[in-house]
This record gives C-alpha cells, sequence and structure tokens, in this order.
C-alpha cells in the first residue's frame, strides 16, 4: 500500500478529535452517563484521546473502553476459518448509559453493525451515538455518524489509512492505492 495523499497531519487530527470531544459534551449536555467504546485497533486510541479532551474540558473522567467485534462480522467465514477473540474491555455496566462508539473510518458500515450488536448484548443502552474521524462514504447499510472529523468523498479504488502515535508511531490521515 503507497501512501498518495496526506489528508490530515497530526495537528489536523487532534484539531478535529477536540472539535468531536466538545460536540460530544454539547449534544449529551455534560459527562453524566457517558461511556467512550472505541473499535480495536484505531478506535481505542481515538477514544483515549478524546477522553483526555474531555477531562481537560470538564475536570471529569469518564470510563472508557475497547470493543473487539471480530466475532460479530457477517464476513467472518471469509476472513477466516479459526475466529479468536482478541478482547474487549468493557468499563463498566452500558445500561441506561450513552455509550459514544469511535472508529477511526467509516464506510460500509458493516463494522459499525457488528459493534451495535456486541453493545447490546452487554445490555440495553439509553443510547448508541457514533464518532468517526473519517467519513469516506460508499455505505452499504443505513448507517450515519453523529459527530465526524472530516468527510472525505473518495473512490472504491482508494484507501483511507489512519495513524496513531499509539499503534503506529505516528499520527495521520492518508489516502493510500
Amino acid at each position: 500500500m503507497r501512501r498518495k495523499t496526506i489528508l490530515m497531519d497530526a495537528m489536523s487530527v487532534e484539531r478535529a478529535l477536540l472539535r468531536i470531544s466538545h460536540e460530544i459534551l454539547e449534544r449529551n449536555k455534560g459527562t453524566e452517563d457517558l461511556v467512550l467504546l472505541g473499535i480495536k485497533t484505531r478506535g481505542v486510541p481515538m477514544a483515549e484521546r478524546i477522553r483526555t479532551n474531555i477531562k481537560r474540558i470538564e475536570g471529569k473522567d469518564i470510563p472508557c473502553g475497547s470493543l473487539d467485534i471480530t466475532l460479530y462480522r457477517d464476513d467472518l467465514t471469509e476472513l477466516s476459518d479459526d475466529a479468536s477473540v482478541i478482547s474487549s474491555d468493557f468499563p463498566c455496566e452500558v445500561v441506561n448509559k450513552n455509550i459514544i462508539l469511535l472508529d477511526d473510518v467509516l464506510f460500509t458500515g458493516r463494522t459499525v453493525r457488528a459493534a451495535i450488536e456486541a453493545i447490546l448484548d452487554k445490555g440495553r443502552p439509553r443510547t448508541i451515538q457514533l464518532a468517526v474521524l473519517v467519513d469516506r462514504g460508499h455505505r452499504e447499510l443505513p448507517i450515519r455518524a453523529d459527530f465526524v472529523g472530516k468527510n472525505i468523498p473518495t473512490s472504491l479504488k482508494e484507501m483511507i489509512s489512519v495513524a496513531f502515535d499509539e499503534t503506529d508511531g505516528e499520527t495521520g490521515v492518508y489516502i493510500c492505492e
């Protein structure tokens, strides 16, 4: 995979995540009953950064966990005959909470569908809201993000690559071929 274009540098990513943090707080009228769940892999550092932003803004620490959707994917048999669970980390009960689901790129909507199923298996939250760093379009399911860092229309031949220091040693968003 070759990087074709830099769409967002580290500062642009941080500005987008700070804006999303403010939007989450505004929509939910503060931090009460908020829980952040990052979809593994790059949704996790995104969730942690938003958690840090919210703590700086509100002075309150909110629960933050990770979500492994491997066994909820509808293409599991196409990926491998040996499905294994990486593991999810739910920081608290989800019942009657406002869950903010975080992912790096929203594309077809299938990952988000799987994540919603995984959350609902744990209980019934009050709401599930979706925050993504990049929305690239091409939906196959009727899913829309509540909070978007950047809308980037792409062709189906292009790929969006998101990198975070925590997982990749650098932060940025790229179009790749």
